[in-house]
């Protein structure tokens, strides 16, 4: 299997960093100065245990892989690794791409949603035949172009991946086997999507962390805590099952490990505003739960808040930690 990592940012360059670390074909797709330094110095990999470098083959697009090799081979394996909002234009631009023995990537290959949330594999299945979804519990950070800090130990992540809607065939398999040959846990699901519900319910935090600047305090905590009983409660009204909290304490998860020069500042949200990248995947979290509440007469006004502030925050620049505990409960309450 060669695995073609849409997205090599804090996620995908993880993943991607460390099956190449370990011997398997990997190419990374990537935009802008981070591609241009891992193309020309490689991906610096940070972890617990060290650092190294390692140097797969970068692109920017298909059409430099296309240039490249001609197209896909039978037996790629995209790993879509972009965040919520950025979806739909991966899947477009990757799903014409031709195989070199024939057909395109959306008719032949499996693609497999790295992503947090819920909305990118019905978004991915309207176009892809073979669609995974992957429950990702990954702690690593992307800052600096050309650096991944993998933070996690002893296991570099908690991958569960299986066939979307259910089920699970060879191709979850064969990933798995490769992600726990490289560090990873990676157990199949054939009911894989109530494990990424359970997650989007623990995500449901990241819009507060990036607000407020941390999880730290009482208040924040409490205010997440409020983000997750909405969504709970949106669920249940919606008839959507979730792995319970007891079934997740069953399996082993990372835990943060320490990297000598590296001190974490937040998650995928709280660096997405430190980046100032633009944009922020509060819609395809918190307004997610948002949609549901509308849709079946449940009231969501704290996740309606941080959709609404965070969203703000990413189109106007603003840093991590830019609003009060205080502020987001006088939008909720507005």
């Amino acid at each position: 299997m060669r695995y073609v990592v849409i997205g090599a940012g804090a996620v995908g360059g993880t993943i991607g960093g460390q099956l190449c670390a370990d011997g398997h074909e990997v190419v990374l797709v990537a935009r802008g100065e981070h591609a241009r330094v891992m193309a020309s110095d490689g991906l610096t990999l940070l972890t617990p245990e060290g650092t190294s470098t390692v140097r797969p083959p970068v692109v920017t697009g298909p059409q430099e892989l296309v240039a490249a090799e001609d197209g896909l081979r039978e037996d790629d394996v995209l790993v879509l690794a972009v965040k919520g909002q950025d979806t739909s234009a991966a899947v477009d631009a990757w799903a014409q791409v031709p195989l070199v023995t024939g057909g395109t990537a959306a008719e032949r290959l499996p693609l497999l949603c790295a992503q947090n949330g819920v909305a990118n594999e019905p978004a991915a299945a309207r176009v892809f035949t073979r669609v995974h979804g992957v429950c990702v519990w990954l702690p690593a950070t992307h800052l600096q172009p050309g650096v991944v800090a993998a933070e996690g130990e002893p296991y570099r992540g908690v991958l569960h991946l299986g066939r979307w809607p259910e089920g699970a065939d060879e191709t979850d398999h064969q990933v798995s086997a490769d992600l726990q040959a490289s560090g990873f846990l990676a157990p199949v699901r054939e009911d894989v999507m109530r494990w990424k519900y359970a997650k989007l319910l623990g995500n449901l935090a990241n819009a507060v962390e990036a607000l407020v600047g941390s999880l730290q305090g009482e208040d924040a905590r409490d205010l997440a805590a409020q983000a997750r009983s909405e969504g709970e409660q949106a669920l249940a009204a919606a008839g959507i099952g979730f792995a319970t909290p007891e079934e997740e304490k069953t399996q082993p998860r990372s835990r943060l490990g320490e990297i000598p020069g590296h001190q974490r500042g937040g998650g995928s949200s709280w660096q997405s505003l430190q980046r100032g990248t633009g944009s922020i995947e509060v819609d395809y979290l918190n307004g997610e739960i948002v949609a549901l509440g509308r849709a079946h007469a449940v009231a969501t006004p704290v996740n309606a808040a941080l959709v609404e502030l965070a969203g703000r925050a990413a189109r106007e620049g603003f840093g991590p930690g830019a609003f009060s505990v205080d502020q987001v409960r006088a939008a909720a309450g507005a």
